[in-house]
Formats: structure tokens, C-alpha cells, sequence
């Protein structure tokens, strides 16, 4: 029964992984199709409609990629997000297939958000920064029990 548990676990994660890398794609896919709209505009009501002070440090980065889509930071962001994407499905595949070096990497990758996320959840304690820290905490910890399992275990 452990066993199935593990698996059904493993795979639950996967599955998140993959949603995680399917979101950014598809941030990405609807961002550039924006960009061959009025991309000014649209990030000026964006801005506004989120109530953020348009001279404050990242809605100015934001409005500032808008209006030069062929900045190199743009290409840099949209690189970056496709690199995430890659590790978040390739995460998805080595724990779907119950692979160590996908554990290894979900709880590597998961842990350097836990000190961030607790900080948030602390400073501004709603339910959502409070939910998105504890299920890390979990996922981490889940990973690395089962890592120890793993290792215990005769093969």
C-alpha cells in the first residue's frame, strides 16, 4: 500500500509540475499575441486597472517592455520563462516516471521559495500566501521522505 500511495503521490506532484510549465507557456503564447496588438495600451490599462503606481520600479518595467517589444530583456524574460517551463515539465516527466533526480530536483527547486514564501506569508498573512507556503513545505518534505525511503530500501 505505501508503495501505490508513493506513486499516487509522486504523480500528483508531476502533475502540478506540469500545470506549473503549461502556465507560463501559455502566459507566454497569450503575451506575444499581444504583442501585435496596441501593447502600449494594453499594459497602461493593465497598470490601471490593478491600481498600481505607474512610476513605482516593476509596473515601469513592465510599461517599458510593452512599448519596446524588441528590447533584449523582453527576449531575456521570455528566455527565462521558457528555461522554468523546460525544468518545470522535465521535474513532471522524472517524477511521473518515479525518477531520484526528479526528486532530488523538486526539492531543490521547491526549497529556495520556502524562506520567501514564509516571509510572505508572515507579512502579509492571507490565505493564499499562507496556502502556497505550507503546500511547498509539504511537497519538499514529501520529496525528501521519499528520497529517504528510497535510500533505505535494498535494491
Amino acid at each position: 500500500m505505501a508503495g501505490r500511495q508513493g506513486t499516487l503521490g509522486l504523480k500528483g506532484i508531476a502533475l502540478l509540475e506540469a500545470t506549473k510549465g503549461a502556465l507560463v507557456v501559455l502566459a507566454g503564447i497569450g503575451l506575444a499575441a499581444l504583442l501585435h496588438r496596441d501593447a502600449q495600451a494594453l499594459a497602461e490599462a493593465i497598470v490601471a486597472r490593478l491600481h498600481l503606481n505607474p512610476g513605482s520600479r516593476y509596473p515601469t518595467i513592465f510599461l517599458s517592455l510593452a512599448a519596446h517589444p524588441d528590447d533584449p530583456r523582453l527576449w531575456a524574460i521570455g528566455a527565462s520563462a521558457a528555461l522554468y517551463a523546460a525544468m518545470r515539465f522535465a521535474e513532471a516527466y522524472g517524477l511521473w516516471h518515479e525518477r531520484a533526480w526528479a526528486q532530488w530536483l523538486g526539492v531543490w527547486s521547491g526549497a529556495i521559495y520556502i524562506p520567501v514564501e514564509l516571509y510572505e506569508a508572515a507579512r502579509h498573512p492571507t490565505w493564499i500566501h499562507i496556502g502556497v507556503a505550507v503546500a511547498n513545505v509539504a511537497i519538499v518534505a514529501y520529496l525528501a521522505a521519499s528520497l529517504a525511503r528510497r535510500r533505505g530500501t535494498p535494491r
